[in-house]
């Protein structure tokens, strides 16, 4: 029996930050019921996506959608970005930004990178929610366009 779980690849380094993902999508399950996968920073994102650290690799995994902090310890969220995108088989995967930083800059830089949506830690869990509630509409969708490739 195939799994009809939405898989989704949490790149995080905060446990709070982390928790209140859950706790949103916990909220959204009427929408999807969801499998999370954890990294702690982008090396272990890359890892879960690859196998190594080299993107030139072939994807082992592929979640319907990453949720991606953007200030992270040894590879941030910008670089991971780059990588991502830069990869065949892994640039069309949905991701959502979900930062702390208020720079104009990283708001610019996530969309010319391909993001789908970009969140900022600090809006109200309500909107939170309803945030995360489309962007797992929209990994629904992943899932059924790309359902194949799994």
């Amino acid at each position: 029996m195939k799994d009809n779980k939405i898989e989704i690849l949490l790149v995080e380094d905060n446990p709070d930050d982390a928790e209140l993902v859950m706790m949103a999508l916990e909220q959204n399950k009427n929408i999807a019921e969801c499998k999370i996968h954890f990294a702690k920073d982008g090396i272990e994102a890359l890892q879960y996506l690859f196998g190594l650290e080299d993107k030139d690799s072939n994807l082992i995994n592929r979640p319907h959608m990453i949720i991606l902090d953007l200030y992270m310890p040894r590879l941030d969220g910008l670089e991971f970005l780059k990588k991502i995108r830069g990869h065949p088989e892994a640039k069309n995967i949905p991701i959502v930004v979900l930062t702390g930083s208020e720079k104009r800059t990283d708001w610019v830089d996530s969309h010319s990178l391909g993001i789908d949506c970009y969140i900022h830690k600090s809006v109200d869990f309500n909107q939170f929610v309803k945030a995360t509630g489309w962007a797992l509409s929209g990994a629904i969708m992943e899932k059924t366009f790309y359902g194949h490739q799994y």
